[in-house]
């Protein structure tokens, strides 16, 4: 079985009943800091989620540790608030043993790439049947403030008051070199694009990750102000589309294309003619494409930062192969026996 022959996944029931975005709102009170990008992002999600069209109790929202973090309590769906870092493991648990959920994972910066970025990682090169939404705000917000692994060299915090010296991660290099299955990228205050970033992820067999930048306006404020603010955004965050040249600015007058050398590099079109840009491949097996369009953007002006979908290609889960694998020596041996294999030859009695 190839991964453009393998058949879709409908393993999770639907619903015969209309839903709002008011369904998907729970009783409880909204707590985070007043104005926090969370709340456009929350917001955006419940509206999205009635149009997966599923039953409420077949929906699970994990979270780690971290503003973000309290996201299942807001959602009326199934969800659990886990331990720092470990939300994608517990999700995988749960995806592998109930394939008739629905299984979201809500991370921050901190949460997911500093003591979660081992189980991250794993996740995401297993290509376990899970949508990761990486709230990257560059700065840890539920203890106040300090430098996280998102956060640019020389960045003052409280943890680092001369300046940070680390060199800060790039989350969407990090799973495209881990050879993610789907990789985005989108902004907390663009629910339009918000949008159809998490209608591609839900579509998506496999591990699809998201990343978020929201601003957290209590301790790093502004963080991603220039792609937003209508007279710099054009100039500087270019839109990436499937099967479209990967062209942006005010005027379409910038342009992708790949140099002598082999690598990618951004230039005016009227110098190079619009034949020599680079038409955006999201679905390419190999990632190379989609990781030198991560690499552009520069951490300290954010010139050149592409938003959109690096990559979507098609490959068995890990949920689908174990499954699979399971059936196959069924088959052949039928059930196994769970006490007989913990009472194995790799077993003592000890007096």
């Amino acid at each position: 079985m190839t991964a453009e022959t393998f058949p879709a996944l409908t393993l999770v029931p639907k619903t015969d009943t209309p839903q709002s975005a008011k369904d998907f709102k729970s009783d409880q009170e909204v707590r985070w800091c007043p104005g926090c990008g969370d709340y456009a992002i929350l917001a955006a999600v419940q509206g999205f989620m009635p149009e997966l069209g599923l039953r409420k109790e077949n929906i699970v929202w994990v979270s780690g540790i971290g503003c973000s973090s309290r996201f299942p309590y807001y959602m009326d769906t199934y969800g659990l608030h886990s331990i720092h870092g470990r939300a994608p493991a517990i999700a995988t648990g749960l995806s592998v043993s109930r394939p008739d959920l629905s299984v979201w994972v809500v991370t921050g910066d901190g949460d997911a790439l500093s003591i979660g970025g081992n189980h991250l990682m794993h996740a995401l090169r297993r290509n376990v049947n899970l949508k990761i939404l990486l709230f990257n705000n560059r700065i840890y917000g539920l203890t106040k403030g300090q430098y996280s692994p998102t956060s640019e060299q020389g960045k003052v915090t409280k943890s680092t008051p001369q300046g940070s010296v680390d060199y800060s991660f790039n989350p969407v290099s990090l799973a495209l070199g881990a050879e993610a299955t789907f990789v985005a990228r989108t902004i907390d205050s663009d629910r339009k694009h918000l949008t159809e970033v998490l209608r591609a992820a839900a579509n998506h067999e496999g591990t699809a990750l998201v990343e978020i930048y929201q601003n957290c306006n209590i301790f790093n404020d502004g963080a991603w102000e220039p792609l937003k603010e209508s007279d710099t955004r054009d100039d500087l965050m270019m839109r990436l589309e499937h099967g479209k040249p990967i062209r942006f600015g005010a005027d379409g007058g910038k342009g992708v294309v790949r140099t002598a050398s082999g690598h990618l590099a951004v230039v005016d079109v009227a110098e190079v003619g619009e034949d020599a840009i680079l038409v955006h491949d999201a679905q390419a097996a190999d990632p190379g494409l989609a990781f030198g369009l991560s690499r552009l953007s520069d951490p300290y002006t954010l010139a050149n930062t592409p938003i959109g979908v690096f990559r979507d290609v098609a490959k068995p889960s890990y949920d689908r192969l174990v499954r699979e694998q399971r059936e196959q020596i069924t088959a052949k041996k039928g059930e196994g026996d769970l006490q007989a294999l913990l009472n194995g030859n790799d077993t003592w009695m000890i007096n």
